[in-house]
C-alpha cells in the first residue's frame, strides 16, 4: 500500500532523531512485563487533593492493575519498597520546547537557533527529553518548534528508538506576519521570511492553511500566538490576530479533533481567543478579572510558567533593554493576575517553558515550588501537574491519576510533597508505562 504524505513525513522525522537515539532507546531501564509491586509511606493519586496511606500500586504490561492496600498481589510479583516516599501520577508539563536549548546569553541563543540544522537540533532536543524524563516529567505537550523536529522526536520517543516523555507535538506555532513566534526582523536576502507551512499567516483563509499544514506534517495540538511576547521585538501586549483569524484558525483546529493553546500575555488578545473557543491560555500576564471569569465559564485553562518569568524578571539586565521592561512589566502583572485567577477559581495546568532558564530542562519540577510560591496549595499545584495537565491535553482516560487502567506513569518522591512541594524536585523513582527509568534516584538510562 502506498505511503500518506504524513505517513512518508513521520518516517522521515523518525530517522531524523535515529542517530540522536543510538543503542541508548532505553538503555538499561527495567521491562514493562511481568508485575511490579510499589510500596511507599504515603500516595497522592490526584483524584482528589488528599494522601493516602495505602500506598500500594500494582504494575502489569505497562498499566496499574491494582491499586491500595485490598489489592491482590501475585506471588510472582517484583517488590519494590520505596520507604519514606510518596507515590504520584507521572508529572505533566503542558508548555514544553525541547527542541530549545537554554541558554543565559540571549545573543548566543539567538545565534545558535539562527545557524544550527535540523539535525544538530535533534541532538539537543533527544538530551532534553531524557532530562525531562529522568526528572519525573512522563508527558509533555511541545509548544512549537521549528522542521517539525518536536514531529520527528515524539515519533522517535514512541518507537523507543531515544528515551523522553510521551510527546503531544504542535509543529510550528501559528502566528501573525511579524508577530511573536515570527522570525526577528532579520534581511529577507539573507534569511529567507517563513510561509504558512512554517505557521505565519495573514487573513484568515491563510490561517485556515497554516493549521492544516501543520496537521498535515503531524501535529497532535495547534499553538497559537495571539499577542506579543516577552522575549520578542514586538510589544507583549498587542493582539496579534483578528477575530475573524481567530475564529479561522481555532475553528479549523477543533474541526480536525486538535486543542488550541495560545500564547498571550495581552488581555485583549486573550479575550479575542476565549471567544473563538481557544482551549489554554499561556503566560496569561495582563489578564483581567473579566477575562479570567470568562475562562473559568468556558473551561479555559491557565497555564502560567512561573519558571520562564521568574528567570527572565531576575535576569532582565542580561537581555536588550526593550525585552528587559517587558519582563518587569509583565512578571510585576503576572503575580497579581494569578492570585486572581486562584481566587476565581480558573482552572489551571503546569506548564514551564523551561527552555527560557539555562538550567530548565531536567528542572521542571520547579514550577511546583513557584506556583505554592505565588500563593497555590501544595496539593493544587500537584494536581495542576497531574489530573488537570491530563484533562487538558484530553489524555485523562489515559494518564494523569494513580487509578486502575491507568497507564503506570509514576513518580515517587522523597518525603511528603504537601508539607515541602521542593521534594518534587529530588525525584527518587520514575516508571514510564511500566518501565522503571529512575530507582534510589539515579537514572538507569545508558
Amino acid at each position: 500500500m502506498r505511503k500518506t504524505a504524513n505517513g512518508i513525513a513521520r518516517a522521515l522525522a523518525t530517522g531524523l532523531l535515529f542517530l540522536c537515539a543510538g543503542s541508548a532507546a532505553t538503555g538499561s531501564a527495567q521491562d514493562a512485563s511481568g508485575t511490579i509491586v510499589l510500596r511507599a509511606a504515603r500516595m497522592f493519586d490526584a483524584t482528589s487533593e488528599r494522601l493516602r496511606s495505602d500506598a500500594v500500586i500494582v504494575v502489569r504490561n505497562g498499566q496499574i492493575v491494582g491499586i491500595g492496600g485490598d489489592a491482590p498481589i501475585p506471588d510472582s510479583a517484583r517488590m519494590i519498597d520505596l520507604g519514606d516516599a510518596t507515590l504520584l501520577p507521572g508529572f505533566i508539563d503542558v508548555h514544553s520546547h525541547l527542541t530549545l536549548e537554554p541558554d543565559e546569553n540571549y545573543y548566543r541563543k539567538t545565534l545558535n537557533e539562527l545557524m544550527r540544522n535540523p539535525t544538530e537540533m535533534a541532538f539537543y532536543a533527544g538530551a532534553n527529553a531524557r532530562r525531562t524524563l529522568e526528572a519525573g516529567f512522563t508527558t509533555v505537550r511541545h509548544v512549537g518548534a521549528r522542521e517539525f523536529i518536536d514531529v520527528g522526536l515524539r515519533n522517535a520517543i514512541a518507537a523507543n528508538l531515544t528515551p523522553g516523555p510521551r510527546i503531544l507535538a504542535a509543529g510550528n506555532a501559528i502566528t501573525a506576519t511579524g508577530g511573536s513566534c515570527d522570525r526577528a526582523p532579520y534581511p529577507a536576502q539573507r534569511v529567507a521570511p517563513l510561509t504558512p507551512r512554517e505557521g505565519v499567516c495573514t487573513g484568515a483563509d491563510q490561517c485556515r492553511d497554516a493549521v492544516r499544514n501543520q496537521i498535515k506534517w503531524g501535529a497532535d495540538v495547534i499553538k497559537v500566538c495571539a499577542s506579543g511576547g516577552v522575549l520578542s521585538y514586538d510589544p507583549v501586549d498587542v493582539p496579534q490576530f483578528t477575530r475573524e483569524e481567530l475564529d479561522a484558525a481555532i475553528g479549523e483546529a477543533h474541526h480536525w479533533g486538535r486543542k488550541v493553546a495560545a500564547h498571550s500575555h495581552g488581555d485583549t488578545a486573550s479575550r479575542l481567543a476565549v471567544e473563538a473557543g481557544v482551549d489554554s491560555i499561556e503566560h496569561g500576564s495582563f489578564l483581567s478579572e473579566d477575562t479570567l471569569k470568562r475562562m473559568k465559564a468556558k473551561g479555559v485553562f491557565l497555564v502560567p510558567t512561573f519558571m520562564a518569568l521568574d528567570w527572565v524578571e531576575k535576569n532582565a539586565d542580561s537581555y536588550p533593554p526593550n525585552i528587559a521592561e517587558k519582563a518587569r512589566v509583565a512578571a510585576t502583572a503576572h503575580a497579581a493576575m494569578f492570585k486572581a485567577a486562584l481566587r476565581l477559581g480558573v482552572p489551571i495546568a503546569l506548564g514551564t517553558d523551561a527552555t527560557v532558564r539555562p538550567d530548565g530542562h531536567g528542572r521542571n519540577a520547579m514550577e511546583f515550588g513557584l506556583m505554592v510560591d505565588a500563593g497555590m496549595p501544595p496539593a493544587a499545584a500537584l494536581i495542576a501537574g497531574t489530573s488537570n495537565a491530563a484533562r487538558l491535553l484530553g489524555l485523562d482516560a489515559e494518564i494523569g491519576t494513580l487509578s486502575v487502567g491507568k497507564s503506570a506513569d509514576i513518580v515517587a518522591v522523597p518525603g511528603n510533597p504537601i508539607t515541602d512541594i521542593h521534594v518534587t524536585e529530588r525525584p527518587l523513582f520514575v516508571m514510564q508505562r511500566g518501565r522503571v527509568v529512575r530507582q534510589d534516584g539515579q537514572s538507569l538510562l545508558r
